[in-house]
């Protein structure tokens, strides 16, 4: 069968999903959004992304193996980041590439993800990044986008290895220790300083003083990408001195 489209990524191959549309004012992508495919095979997921009944897709499928499949033209908005906003944009769709990586997560076990699959993501990461000029930091997750709704790619995805190869935006989390944290129900200045710098970084949270359950769902998406040993929607002093040491690395802010 011919295949819709000529793929954007030299290194995949096609098969059209039916599941896309126009992107929001012509507007071209300038973020990378990664999921898992949380499903128990890739044949499964693949298929279910290829499916006019679904209306879900993504721009790429990365298998365990490493090969990579384009469902959807880059030009084209995809539909995999459903209710999402990031750095005060709610149709994260329109201005991002969605890549879904196989693998059965949270369902599943949270397995790992193999090399072969990783080395894949990188550099289909980078080649996409150069094309449209997508800067390291605005490789995101799902969880980062959609907190609380989504998880995917889960704690067990190695950002500190796409970041070392020039993907996303990383530092080594602080060490867990004791020192005072701020958790569900409490109020005041803090809570404002934690909420504020989490916006400024870009997740969506409104800027309160009160550690709702809203903060706690941004608080682990945060430590689900960047504090991965402890997940738990506390804003511990690792947790808060990640967060300060990754707003300090932005290039805006550096």
């Amino acid at each position: 069968m011919t295949p819709d489209f000529v793929a954007d990524y030299a290194a995949a191959s096609v098969q059209a999903s039916p599941n896309h549309g126009e992107r929001a004012g012509g507007r071209g992508p300038d973020t990378i959004i990664l999921h898992y495919t949380g499903m128990p095979s890739a044949d499964q997921a693949l298929s279910w992304l290829c499916n006019a009944e679904s209306q879900v897709s993504s721009h790429y499928f990365v298998h365990e193996d490493g090969r990579v499949i384009q469902l959807v033209p880059e030009t084209r908005r995809a539909w995999h980041a459903g209710k999402s906003a990031w750095a005060g944009e709610i149709d994260v769709n329109s201005r991002s590439i969605g890549i879904e990586i196989a693998n059965p997560g949270h369902p599943g076990g949270v397995p790992p993800f193999p090399k072969a699959q990783m080395d894949a993501v990188i550099e289909l990461c980078l080649d996409c990044g150069h094309r449209w000029s997508i800067a390291p930091e605005r490789v995101l997750g799902h969880s980062d986008v959609a907190p609380i709704r989504k998880v995917d790619p889960g704690e067990n995805f190695a950002w500190d290895i796409l970041y070392a190869a020039g993907v996303g935006h990383w530092v080594e989390p602080t060490p867990i220790s004791g020192g005072r944290f701020f958790q569900m129900g409490e109020s005041g200045q803090p809570v404002e300083a934690l909420q504020s710098m989490l916006s400024l970084y870009g997740y969506d949270l409104e800027i309160t003083g009160n550690f709702c359950e809203r903060t706690k769902g941004v608080v682990e998406a945060f430590q689900r990408h960047f504090r991965p040993a402890l997940v738990d929607g506390i804003a511990d002093a690792s947790t808060i001195d990640t967060l300060h040491r990754l707003l300090k690395a932005l290039p805006k802010y550096s």
